[in-house]
């Protein structure tokens, strides 16, 4: 334990309700108290070295091959199953990214680009007219409509119909915040042996399956889904990926993301920044998104996905001043570093204005990790954020439902807006039509 910094003397299950309950204020006070670089001790996730210097997440995300996989929320494992590309270890992992890479970028991109716009229009337009609803529950419908449209292709069928009833299922059990309680205290096999998530997600595997197996039947469509590539995808030996592995990609895939919340924390931060908003509004008419991008940065730093990204060592490494020996656990702290002053003026304030004058920094912006294994559809997931962004504000007028901000509450695998979102909407005047998307902005 001496090669490893210091960090709290808390008893590792105090330091698991901490960190499942209380998960930024609890890393902002070690910062403070140990400085960038602090230990973890926690009860079912063991020791972890948090890093926050730029320095040493630059080492970790250039490794390469020293560094391998590490779940920062075990409870995703169960979930996405032990062949997901997000917990292979190379060379498999780089084999699955190259499969449904293709999928996520580039040209693929921007031919999604109507159809996100499409998902938010017909979303806007169920939308309650002058009463209090909750937009993070809609952000989500739009998200799985989108990922939904990119995995399986556009036509409608009653099969997705009850695929789709499933995932949001699973979906409110995984952020059910009860889990919070299990995890702290039973860790997170108390949680995936539970009643109620082996139901969901066994209802999910068996629509998953029942697709995968009508699909291998049939020519695969042109241009290709995202599920057609995973089943013509073949192994160095010719051989198919297993129903097990196809299972594992696909509900890594479908399984709720950050983009919903994302999104929700977007419209959050501008309902209470006016000017943020009148000026994301006029771009979405008349601009030529800028604005827009710069807003949905600016929301990802303040309000990163994860807090932390989490690699296993797989050789010794110097980081923070300290000799740490292969198999240490490391995590770079998203949450810390997006809200350092030396990087950032005015940390705590949503401004989206220093995204228009500068890039972010490769090692201090990294709200989707980095390196090699920097999540694959981070490219989809910003066109998604400015699609949607720039057709709400074209289609309706928001307000806040209340004045103060709302808090950040943690669910077992995210971190949403504490009233979920609570917004007043109005239609906007059909008379001024939205300005039409310019071509490759932050693409």
């Amino acid at each position: 334990m001496s090669a490893l910094p210091p960090g709290p003397r808390l008893p590792s299950a105090l330091q698991a309700i901490g960190w499942t309950r209380r998960t930024l204020p609890f890393l902002e006070r070690c910062r403070e108290r140990y400085g960038r670089t602090f230990r973890l001790r926690i009860m079912h996730f063991g020791d972890w070295v948090v890093l926050s210097d730029p320095a040493d997440v630059k080492r970790v995300f250039t490794a390469g091959d020293a560094v391998g996989v590490a779940v920062a929320n075990p409870l995703l494992r169960p979930v996405l199953g032990p062949t997901s590309v997000m917990l292979s270890e190379e060379p498999a992992h780089m084999r699955k990214r190259r499969v449904t890479l293709p999928a996520f970028h580039g040209e693929a991109v921007r031919a999604d680009a109507e159809m996100m716009a499409e998902v938010a229009r017909r979303e806007v337009a169920s939308w309650p007219v002058g009463e209090p609803f909750e937009l993070w529950p809609r952000m989500q419908s739009v998200t799985l409509d989108v990922v939904m449209r990119a995995v399986f292709g556009s036509q409608p069928h009653p099969r997705l119909a009850e695929l789709r009833r499933r995932l949001v299922a699973l979906t409110e059990c995984l952020n059910d915040s009860r889990n919070l309680t299990m995890l702290a205290l039973f860790g997170p096999r108390a949680v995936a042996r539970s009643r109620r998530y082996r139901e969901a997600m066994g209802a999910v595997e068996e629509a998953v399956l029942a697709e995968v197996r009508r699909r291998r039947a049939e020519p695969l469509p042109d241009p290709p889904d995202v599920v057609s590539m995973l089943i013509a995808a073949r192994r160095e030996d010719g051989s198919p990926l297993s129903e097990a592995e196809l299972r594992d990609e696909l509900v890594t895939l479908l399984s709720d993301g950050p983009t919903s919340s994302s999104l929700a924390w977007a419209f959050e931060r501008m309902l209470r920044s006016p000017q943020a908003l009148e000026r994301a509004r006029a771009d979405a008419l008349e601009g030529d998104g800028s604005y827009i991008d710069a807003v949905v940065k600016e929301t990802l730093r303040l309000r990163p996905p994860v807090p932390v990204v989490v690699r296993r060592l797989l050789r010794p490494m110097r980081l923070g001043g300290y000799d740490l020996p292969a198999g240490t656990v490391v995590a770079p702290c998203v949450h810390l570093i997006h809200r350092d002053p030396e990087h950032y003026e005015e940390p705590a304030r949503f401004m989206p204005e220093r995204f228009l004058d500068r890039r972010p920094g490769t090692y201090t912006w990294i709200p989707f990790g980095g390196g090699v294994r920097r999540c694959l559809a981070a490219n989809y997931a910003e066109m998604e954020m400015r699609r949607v962004i720039k057709t709400i504000l074209s289609e309706a007028e928001l307000r806040p439902a209340e004045r103060g901000p709302e808090p950040i509450a943690k669910s077992a695998i995210s971190f949403s807006p504490g009233k979920r979102g609570l917004v007043i909407a109005e239609p906007r005047p059909r008379a001024r039509a939205a300005a039409p998307d310019p071509v490759g902005v932050g693409a």
